[in-house]
């Protein structure tokens, strides 16, 4: 909010004025230049808002329009209007824009402070609310720096994340030692920003309303109904049934809060409310049962803005009662017949109606917009609309191309006349003299040259293999099915095993080392390209984790093979207990032990080339350096 009140010169009702803010952005008032006449001061506050309209940008006019409810009926919906046309001569637009944006702020503060009172916060009103206090206007979460410093934000993802809990563990365990901490938190959240904001988002969403008496299920336990119920589920149900708070304040404390409760969910007022159907077997009730026929949606129109196009209501009276009756689905119901759908359309209605959007321009008109109001027109119904246009005649057309077509025709017979095994001798020529490195490869005048026939192949003098010939294309079918049952035989190896054969305590061992290496890496090719000499001892540090990164993987490989080795003694000994029990020799199945030395090294074989990779470029450049230095 601005530290001075806003203030702007309006007219209301052609007289002039001045149309302020308050200096707490709670209220806007008008006070006219000169007092008397049929229009005074007055006051509106910001609370009591509804929406505002203003003249596009377009308009040569300056006006703002403010509904405002009137006091005391703002449930029923009933709005007052207050139009203010700005009258500054040279910073008209200035003026009404900052009034405007201040009331939407206040209005959206309203709604949001209203929304959080009745019951429930939506996701949307909740992400709207969490807005930092700088003065941006904007989330945390827009802000890449504010979610890497925020160390409570942090701390909280590392609690709900397990993996990532102890991926950070092991790293700041096997950090180097001139790595300082702050560095270490710096390098890991930086590669992570996509995952404090996400967190951030979901920290700031909470539950919004819902059908409170739907999730309630009373038990009767020795002819007394009991239920847990807390003070925000009665709240709700006072929000949402406003005829259940008209019976509560009317018979309690006459009768005690327990009691009221307990002959409320036992009631039939309690099932119509939920939607289900009253039968003569319910219990009656001679204090609630008068509530049954009183109407809580009395005064709520619930089709004030449906379209007429699609208001079955408004159209029934230009239906003619003639032919075939409507189907089933089109004819009117009374309440009594399908309870629990009109029920539940109205709770729905109502819950969705004290959901603010944040989405949408607080300015913006009520009602239908432009882009609905053009799906909804009968477009069928128009007629055609004759084309205007001037019809231009040419004469003799074929002149205009004639030039085009001589143009195309001579090309054509440029390429026609050229031999092809000639261009292509030529482009090995001027191959060989460029590449002079690469030798003569596959002379390309191979290409045009007719395929032979396979029957006179000889085996002393096989025939050249012709691009596209029939051998070339077994050959590359062969390939490709070859490429094909490996890949398969991998898939199938994957789904057998999760782990792959490994035991799942190696395997997650496997996993986490995998992480830190990846990690370490990653914080390598950050400080060795970045170029700047003063990270010098830090490469150094990260290229000794990169080497016992290798050590680390070279003792979980280790580690497999040692429990592979005493997967295959255990199953010898169990053959040569058989064969002393029974005198049977049974062999057993070693092939079939799966995990190991190559497993490991074949999972982590990307991993320690990246390693081999990054520790050869550090020694690549260390010599270069050292060569340098000499020379100088």
């Amino acid at each position: 909010m601005a530290s001075a009140p806003a203030s702007a010169t309006a007219s209301y009702k052609k007289k002039d004025g001045t149309l302020s803010m308050s200096q707490d952005g709670q209220s806007v008032s008008w006070a006219p230049k000169i007092s008397g006449g049929p229009v005074g001061a007055f006051t509106l506050h910001v609370a009591n808002l509804s929406h505002l309209q203003q003249t596009p940008i377009t308009s040569p006019k300056i006006m703002l329009k403010i509904f405002a409810y009137q006091p005391g009926k703002a449930a029923s919906g009933e709005v007052e209007q207050y139009l203010f046309a700005f009258t500054s001569p040279t910073n008209a637009r200035a003026e009404a824009d900052t009034i405007r944006d201040i009331l939407n702020a206040g209005i959206q503060t309203a709604k949001t402070a209203q929304a959080a009172a009745s019951g429930g916060q939506s996701a949307a009103m909740a992400i709207a609310s969490a807005v930092t206090s700088t003065g941006s206007g904007k989330p945390i979460w827009y802000d890449d720096n504010k979610l890497k410093s925020d160390a409570e934000l942090q701390q909280s993802l590392l609690k709900s994340d397990q993996n990532l809990r102890q991926v950070f563990m092991e790293l700041l365990r096997n950090k180097p030692e001139s790595v300082s901490s702050a560095q270490f938190m710096s390098q890991f959240w930086s590669s992570r920003v996509h995952l404090l904001r996400a967190h951030a988002i979901e920290k700031s969403q909470a539950r919004g309303p819902y059908n409170v008496l739907s999730s309630l299920k009373p038990r009767v336990e020795n002819s007394v109904t009991k239920l847990n119920i807390s003070k925000e589920q009665i709240q709700l149900i006072f929000t949402q049934h406003p005829l259940v708070k008209k019976v509560y304040d009317e018979n309690v404390p006459r009768l005690t809060e327990q009691e009221f409760w307990s002959r409320f969910f036992q009631s039939r007022l309690f099932k119509k409310l939920r939607g289900e159907r009253i039968t003569e077997s319910d219990a009656t009730d001679s204090l609630l049962d008068k509530y049954l026929r009183a109407d809580e949606h009395a005064g709520h129109n619930s089709t004030t803005n449906v379209p007429h196009i699609i208001d079955l209501e408004a159209n029934e009276e230009d239906v003619r009662r003639h032919g075939n009756r409507p189907n089933f689905d089109m004819r009117p119901s009374s309440l009594d017949k399908v309870p629990v759908i009109r029920t539940l359309n109205q709770l729905s209605e109502k819950i969705m109606a004290n959901v603010a959007p944040i989405d949408r321009d607080p300015s913006a008109p009520v009602g239908m917009d432009e882009e609905t109001f053009n799906q909804l027109q009968l477009r069928d119904l128009r007629e055609n609309e004759e084309q205007d246009r001037i019809m231009l005649n040419i004469k003799d057309q074929s002149r205009f191309f004639a030039a085009t077509k001589e143009e195309e025709s001579n090309e054509a017979r440029i390429f026609a006349s050229q031999d092809p095994a000639v261009i292509l001798k030529s482009l090995n020529v001027d191959l060989a003299r460029t590449y002079p490195d690469r030798g003569a490869g596959v002379p390309l005048d191979q290409l045009v040259e007719p395929e032979e026939d396979d029957s006179d192949e000889d085996d002393t003098h096989p025939k050249k293999q012709v691009v596209g010939s029939k051998a070339g294309l077994a050959r590359a079918s062969a390939q490709i099915f070859e490429a094909i049952r490996d890949r398969r035989a991998q898939a199938d190896s994957a789904s057998n095993s999760k782990t792959c054969g490994l035991p799942q305590a190696i395997f997650d061992r496997l996993s986490l080392t995998h992480a830190t290496t990846t990690e370490f890496l990653h914080q390598f090719w950050q400080a060795f390209l970045s170029g700047n000499p003063d990270r010098v001892a830090e490469i150094t540090s990260l290229v000794e984790s990169l080497n016992r990164a290798m050590d680390r993987i070279k003792a979980v490989s280790d580690e497999a093979e040692a429990e592979r080795q005493a997967e295959i003694e255990r199953r010898k000994q169990q053959a040569r207990e058989i064969m002393a029990a029974t005198g049977r020799n049974i062999r057993p199945n070693l092939k079939g032990v799966e995990g190991g030395q190559k497993v490991v090294n074949q999972l982590m074989g990307p991993t320690v080339n990246a390693l081999g990779k990054a520790i050869s470029e550090y020694r690549t450049a260390v010599a270069q350096q050292s060569k340098e230095a000499a020379l100088v």
